[in-house]
């Protein structure tokens, strides 16, 4: 709507009396000026209007939420993926270090471990140890087929569980993955069964070989029983 507020009459020259406030107005003016300023009411028009702004916001925030719980998704699976790979790449380190150790316990064991020697291999398993390399497989443990080799079996009295009575190689894991199992000799419990309960059997002085008749002699071997009358 143009509206013409020139105050000369451009076709009489003369001066226009300007209209009141609501005068000429459009009805939602009108309201406006009579309410004193108030909120004019809006048409249906504006209300689908709207109504389709808060339908695009509302479709927009969804789109943020599901990309947002993608990402976050990506972002651990990635991390996952680089710790896995990290402890990968610790193990096989670790892993090629193995046989040092192995070589410093068997020091230890026949006190060729002395001198400066025996602190630089106290500080390389201190290091070890620190960085979660743990060590298993001890005389007394109960045997694990996950965590023990048997290189030897045998059965002892003293024992009441599959037990290690003697350890060859030791066994090593990192962060809860067996890097090596350890080599060690089994014991299992002795199992002695019951002998049966029954007629004893007769020795070999007690056997009695029946006579012509087929009777077997009595214990005198015949002779010397009484005698019957006929």
């Amino acid at each position: 709507m143009v509206r013409d507020r020139r105050r000369i009459d451009p076709n009489s020259g003369e001066v226009r009396t300007q209209p009141s406030a609501g005068a000429g107005a459009p009805p939602a003016a009108a309201a406006t000026a009579a309410g004193g300023g108030g909120g004019a009411v809006p048409d249906g028009e504006t209300l689908a209007l709207i109504e389709s702004l808060n339908a695009s916001v509302r479709e927009r925030t969804a789109d943020l939420q599901r990309l947002k719980a993608e990402y976050d998704n990506y972002r651990r699976r990635v991390d996952r993926d680089r710790q896995l790979i990290a402890d990968q790449a610790t193990g096989r380190v670790l892993g090629a270090i193995l046989p040092t150790l192995d070589d410093i316990g068997r020091a230890r064991d026949h006190g060729d471990l002395e001198g400066p020697f025996k602190a630089v291999a106290e500080s390389l398993e201190a290091a070890l140890e620190a960085t979660g390399l743990e060590r298993f497989g001890a005389v007394g443990d109960e045997f694990d087929p996950v965590l023990h080799e048997a290189l030897m079996h045998s059965y002892r009295s003293d024992v009441n569980a599959p037990t290690c009575v003697d350890v060859f190689r030791a066994g090593y894991s990192y962060g809860g993955r067996v890097l090596r199992v350890a080599q060690v000799a089994v014991a299992e419990p002795v199992d002695e069964p019951e002998a049966p309960a029954g007629p004893a059997a007769p020795s070999a002085g007690d056997a009695r070989i029946p006579d012509d008749t087929g009777s077997v002699p009595g214990p005198d071997g015949g002779g010397g029983g009484p005698s019957v009358d006929r």
